[in-house]
């Protein structure tokens, strides 16, 4: 029996989740042997040999003059500063506190679409943004114990983000977007291979890293393909919020492979982000908003550089 299409596209996005999820998990497992620069190239390579050759299959190459636009250069330098300042964090804190840090991005990208888009945002949805970030305090606790410095990263990677889904909606349609992956995973390949040496230079490999990363980069890919589809199977305003099972599957990986349990910090601030995030997405759907935040960001709530 066919499931109806906004089932269909639920559980396509529950999916697309859980396999960006593994994906990060698997970049935390590869920190422990080697540096962030070194994981950002070798995964770099991979996706820009698949991302590429499938853009050059469908012909999004033929443009290549388009990747010099600069909104396409401001695109990539927000996408860096996200990946660097990502994978940095999640190296040193627990999945599920990224995880939930990044869950702030909507509410970055409608503050950003007030102040520089002069989008209008009522006072109910003012007031979510405000709840929002009270949660990401809650789980960052600057000040009291169990503050880690590396949370700050993560926020600075929302900051990043926004300014890269910002720009990306001002870029037109006449640009193919498998040009626009293209460019950003070379772009960020070419990062790694400059940050591997003052991060620590080379560390030979053995099959399973290589194996790991490779496998990371297929994930992506695969992510994004259950993205598209639910996207297309069924409505926008009841799929978006199923992007937040992302935490749950953050919490469920920390536990098994790395043993993070949360703290209940983390938990109630999560709940509070979560909540202000899905409120905030019914309201812009109930005034009439035909690009939400949560369609405005990133599919993963991350860099696409990772």
């Amino acid at each position: 029996m066919s499931l109806p299409p906004n089932l269909r596209g639920a559980l396509f996005m529950v999916v697309a989740m859980a396999v960006f999820t593994a994906n990060d998990a698997i970049t935390k497992l590869a920190s422990e042997s080697m540096n962030i620069g070194q994981i950002i190239l070798v995964r770099g390579l991979f996706a820009s040999v698949l991302i590429g050759a499938i853009a050059w299959q469908q012909g999004a190459l033929r443009s290549l003059r388009a990747a010099l636009h600069p909104l396409i250069l401001w695109r990539t330098l927000g996408e860096a500063g996200g990946t660097i300042t990502y994978l940095v964090a999640l190296s040193h804190i627990p999945l599920a506190n990224v995880s939930a840090v990044q869950q702030a991005l909507p509410l970055a990208v409608t503050i950003g679409a007030a102040l520089f888009f002069g989008e209008g945002v009522g006072w109910r949805r003012w007031l979510s943004i405000a709840a929002g970030f009270t949660g990401v305090m809650i789980i960052v606790r600057p000040g009291f114990e169990g503050f880690s410095a590396y949370s700050l990263l993560v926020m600075g990677c929302v900051v990043f983000c926004a300014v890269r889904d910002l720009v990306t909606r001002q870029i037109t349609e006449d640009v193919p977007t498998l040009l626009i992956s293209t460019v950003t995973a070379v772009a960020i390949t070419l990062l790694g291979a400059v940050l591997t040496p003052p991060m620590g230079g080379w560390t030979p490999m053995a099959p399973r890293e290589t194996g790991l990363l490779a496998l990371a980069a297929v994930l992506l890919f695969i992510g994004y393909q259950f993205i598209i589809k639910a996207m297309r199977v069924g409505d926008v305003s009841f799929i978006a919020p199923f992007r937040y099972t992302a935490l749950l599957w953050a919490i469920l990986l920390g536990v098994v492979i790395f043993g993070d349990f949360p703290d209940i910090p983390t938990v109630a601030g999560s709940i509070v982000i979560v909540c202000s995030g899905i409120y905030m997405l019914y309201r812009e759907r109930t005034v009439g908003k035909h690009n939400t935040a949560a369609e405005s960001t990133g599919p993963a709530m991350a860099p696409d550089g990772i």
